[in-house]
């Protein structure tokens, strides 16, 4: 079968096709047949060898936590009725805080087989693939947020899959959205999904506009991390809460702890998120569900062919990638 593997760490021009042999499912596992493959900014930063320290991979290794498609085969304890079954899916190598998002790029790919979510006939392979990751954050991060009617909420990289889901969802709680991404395309985008207003975080002052705008947010939901999560502190009110779960800007975001408590602001990072307990699976059908009933749009901002993987991640690395990225197969 044909994968796409990262030789060496380095830039986008290391991911290479490659023919390897096909897997074969051992016990609780399934092979399926890819249609899509999700494509994270994670795995840009796993290829150039940043997120060596954190995940214990070294090329050459196949990329992708995230997997759409048909169920081939099952192993040997496995219910062959799954076999045929339209799946989205972690791969059997990834797993919500442990394991690696490697495996996905790939014509076929191993899954647990309690990881499985039957993709519902009203949703493409493509928007299924989307929700593997985001569907279930997305749902996990507006539970623990509890936004209320007529609140502020900001959302920083808004114009991403996440953000783009959660401007939504915010919008359906009552909630007043204040999108803040980079750009006047992703900003376009935000006001398409439903925030009342935009403000662009590259150009000087961004923090300022913010509290302009609105007074004052009562709730952060930040998907940037870095200096940008930081500064969000200076436009949340007191009383707030700020929902940490992105690292694109470089990091999670060092929220001055000290201040925050002092102004009575909850502050709640991805780990309080993902904890042992919560039940991903539902959350996963929860996703689903609300994008087959039409409540809920999954932006694809783009899609690429298995064999431009490297064109994805430059994409995504050049900041010109909006919602999510999308390998096919």
């Amino acid at each position: 079968m044909r994968v796409v593997e990262a030789k060496a760490f380095g830039g986008p021009e290391v991911l290479a096709v490659n023919e390897v042999p096909d897997p074969v499912a051992g016990a609780g596992e399934v092979v399926v047949a890819v249609a899509a493959a999700d494509v994270m900014f994670l795995d840009t930063l796993l290829r150039n060898g940043w997120a060596k320290d954190f995940f214990p991979v070294e090329p050459p290794f196949i990329p992708g936590g995230a997997v759409a498609g048909v169920v081939e085969s099952v192993g040997p304890d496995v219910d062959p009725e799954w076999i045929g079954k339209r799946v989205a899916t972690p791969t059997a190598a990834s797993g919500i805080g442990g394991g690696t998002p490697t495996g996905g790029y790939a014509e076929k790919a191993l899954a647990e087989v309690g990881t499985l979510a039957v993709v519902p006939e009203e949703l493409s392979m493509e928007q299924a693939v989307a929700l593997v990751h985001d569907g279930r954050t997305v749902m996990a991060v507006t539970d623990r947020a509890a936004i209320a009617p007529g609140e502020w909420v900001l959302i920083t990289a808004a114009a991403g899959g996440l953000g783009t889901l959660l401007i939504q969802l915010a919008r359906s709680a009552g909630a007043r959205v204040v999108a803040a991404a980079r750009g006047e395309a992703k900003l376009a985008l935000a006001q398409r999904l439903g925030a009342t207003e935009v403000v662009d975080y590259s150009q000087p002052g961004w923090i300022d506009q913010v509290r302009e705008l609105t007074g004052g947010v009562q709730v952060v939901l930040d998907g940037a991390g870095g200096e940008i999560g930081a500064a969000t502190l200076a436009a949340t009110t007191a009383g707030g809460r700020i929902i940490g779960y992105g690292n694109a800007a470089g990091g999670f975001a060092l929220i001055d702890a000290e201040q925050a408590a002092a102004q009575g602001i909850a502050v709640v990072g991805l780990f309080d998120i993902t904890t042992g307990d919560v039940d991903w699976n539902a959350l996963h059908e929860r996703a689903h569900a609300e994008v087959a009933a039409g409540r809920l749009e999954v932006v694809i901002g783009q899609s690429f062919p298995l064999a431009e993987a490297a064109a994805a991640h430059a994409a995504i690395e050049a900041r010109t990638a909006s919602g999510r990225t999308i390998l096919t197969v």
